[in-house]
């Protein structure tokens, strides 16, 4: 294939390989058969550092127990910095979507790191007679172990940007509780008009709910810690040397910072992804309340004149090829898109966990692109959501007044005088008020029911306890 390729072998015989690439034979097969979504495992940057880390603390542990050479692990150490620090991600090339469990994501980064080690140690590309990406770099290792692990880590790390992202639209919205804190509207149930309360305490909600899906996130990240290295092919240790899984373990604690324990039961560990699920049932959770309050944003933007109109979200860009001056909700929109496709994915998660026999679950390559796609995509939506939409919602106060839904005068506010003139009594005025338009307080004093004074007081205070 010409003077741009060098030959490189495998189990199966030669291979082309682009002098160029610093992954091999194993990558290069890969690329060959599994052409399907065209998303590389690089488009994955946690789970491209994770891995790195993960034979960066495999490296060390081989040298401490003596199996591995110390230039060949200093080598090794130097190439899985530069991975871990965001270098050569281009190079892990291979799909998201795999057969193999994740052998071949494990291969290539096997092979990006030896080609980096060797060229570290002042050798070429390829020549692995110096430095093996098995024997050295997957040393004491299999897929089975190092693939769940750092797509353990890797999964931890998006998720605590994603609760990062949580926390801040959270805040955002209670900061708009407070600057609405004084605007009364209308509160709604099954999309009729109920008891009055202020447009701040509405936001100050969507601020709480989304609080606790922080919480939720946070429940899940130590059980993220479990680490199965040292299991090898399907929990029984072979290959590992004694004192590798102990040492491995306590040096990818060291350079993730997390606090990463050894399973109880390796087999088990080796087997279960009862973990991804909790995860995505977490993220499908936290989607879903998203998308229920992004559809209330859109709801209260409705309109601007035949709907309900009484918040005014930023205007972004133009809404029709064909309807001038209309804006759309594009933000919002964007984010219910986000979480439809993310409870989606947790129908696949599902499907791919049940369908892991017997001793090792062969599927785990489509949990982790979808747990790390939707992580990612939902962090990206919660950051769009507060900066270019939450942040810049006014409210319509004028509306609110001229249509009435900004009073305590509404029928809503009957409610507030119920327990004082009855239920019954207080229906019927309801009835009478919506019929005529008339003012609830002026029906009451004329039915000497209650004086102005005390009603108007009854129904302000509805409003204050409610807001």
């Amino acid at each position: 294939m010409g003077t741009g390729f060098r030959i490189e072998s495998d189990a199966l015989g030669d291979m082309a390989v682009p002098a160029g690439a610093y992954w091999g034979a194993h990558t290069a097969r890969a690329l060959e058969n599994f052409r399907v979504s065209g998303v590389p495992v690089g488009a994955h940057p946690p789970l491209v550092r994770a891995l790195a880390q993960v034979k960066h603390a495999a490296a060390l542990a081989n040298g401490e127990i003596g199996v591995l050479e110390p230039h060949k692990v200093r080598a090794i150490a130097a190439a899985c910095r530069a991975v871990a620090d965001g270098r050569h991600h281009d190079q892990f090339r291979v799909d998201v979507i795999q057969g193999g469990a994740g052998t071949s994501t494990n291969m290539n980064a096997n092979e990006v790191i030896a080609n980096l080690a060797l060229e570290h140690l002042g050798h070429e590309r390829g020549r692995y007679e110096h430095l093996d990406p098995l024997d050295d770099v997957n040393r004491c290792q299999s897929t089975n172990d190092t693939y769940p692990t750092a797509l353990r880590i890797a999964v931890s790390a998006a998720l605590t940007e994603l609760s990062a992202e949580l926390t801040l639209l959270s805040a955002e919205f209670g900061a708009k509780g407070e600057e609405f804190a004084d605007v009364v509207k209308v509160g709604r149930t099954q999309l009729q008009d109920a008891v009055p309360m202020t447009l701040g305490r509405e936001f100050t909600a969507f601020g709480v709910t989304l609080a606790e899906d922080v919480q939720r996130i946070g429940e899940t990240l130590p059980l993220l810690a479990e680490t199965s290295l040292g299991a090898t092919a399907i929990g029984t240790g072979i290959a590992a040397e004694p004192g590798y899984a102990e040492a491995a373990v306590r040096h990818l604690r060291a350079l993730t910072g997390l606090g990463l324990t050894p399973a109880a039961d390796l087999v088990e560990a080796t087997s279960d992804t009862g973990v991804f699920l909790l995860v995505s049932g977490v993220l499908k959770r936290t989607a879903v309340k998203l998308s229920k309050v992004c559809s209330d944003l859109r709801l209260l933007a409705s309109g601007p004149h035949a709907g309900l109109a009484e918040i005014n979200l930023p205007a972004l860009q133009a809404g029709s090829s064909v309807m001038p001056g209309k804006v759309n909700p594009v933000i919002p929109e964007m984010v219910n898109q986000i979480a439809f496709a993310t409870a989606g994915a947790d129908v696949a998660i599902t499907m791919a966990a049940d369908n892991g026999q017997l001793q090792l679950n062969a599927f785990e390559p489509l949990i982790g692109h979808l747990l790390l796609q939707h992580i990612g995509w939902l962090a990206h939506g919660c950051a769009a959501l507060r900066t270019r939409c939450v942040a810049g919602i006014t409210a319509n106060r004028e509306h609110l007044a001229r249509t009435g839904a900004g009073t305590a005068g509404t029928v809503g506010a009957v409610t507030a005088l119920a327990p004082r003139i009855g239920h019954e009594t207080a229906a019927d005025v309801a009835r009478e008020a919506a019929r005529t338009g008339a003012d609830i307080a002026d029906i009451v004093v004329r039915r000497g029911l209650l004086d102005r004074a005390t009603a108007l007081r009854l129904m302000a205070a509805s409003v204050t306890v409610a807001g």
